[in-house]
């Protein structure tokens, strides 16, 4: 039983730092490099609607309530990943979002939809015929939360390090990793079988 629910745990810390689907570690490090350690609680809260986004498609997959073309799907995950790397573009600098955090919470749940329905297919053959189907989702989930919180965390000791012992300005940083982003999603979008 404990090994079951730790295989499952472990399969989702595995999905999120899979280093062939880079992709949901790009779209956590454009969520994350705007903030500092101080704002860790809104990090974890934009991280979790994430989860939650993610999770609720898997749900949606598992049970056969929506099904999606898997090329429009994996389109639309990099282009999730360019609009947060884009909103850093424009907002760095210009303090905390605190004024949109309803917006942010919301595009981050609506984000973890879209990368969540990515996973699906892959997902359900894990599942099968289990009875325990929502039982093994928040096990995954959980997994995924732990990876996200490791990545989240290294990002912001990263943002640390690189501000006070480089002296980088918190707008240099996000400015910086956001166009490294930028740089390594649009190959991604451009080599979509969507867009051929």
């Amino acid at each position: 039983m404990l090994e079951n629910i730790w295989f499952n745990i472990q399969y989702g810390i595995n999905h999120v730092l899979d280093i062939n689907a880079y992709d949901h570690v790009l779209f956590l490090i454009a969520l994350t490099v705007p903030y500092v350690f101080k704002d860790w609680k809104r990090v974890f809260l934009l991280v979790t609607m994430f989860t939650l986004g993610h999770t609720l498609s898997l749900v949606l997959a598992v049970y056969n309530i929506v099904s999606i073309k898997v090329s429009l799907v994996e389109f639309l995950i990099p282009i999730t990943i360019l609009i947060v790397a884009i909103f850093n573009v424009f907002t760095a600098g210009k303090g905390p979002q605190k004024g949109k955090v309803g917006v942010l919470f919301l595009s981050a749940l609506f984000f973890g939809l879209i990368h969540g329905l990515g996973f699906a297919r892959e997902f359900k053959m894990l599942v099968g015929d289990t009875d325990n189907k929502l039982v093994l989702l928040i096990e995954f989930a959980l997994g995924i939360e732990i990876a996200q919180v490791i990545i989240v965390f290294i990002v912001l000791f990263l943002g640390y390090l690189v501000q006070t012992l480089f002296r980088f300005s918190k707008r240099d940083w996000a400015m910086v990793i956001s166009a490294v982003v930028i740089g390594l999603v649009i190959p991604m979008i451009l080599k979509s079988d969507y867009l051929v």
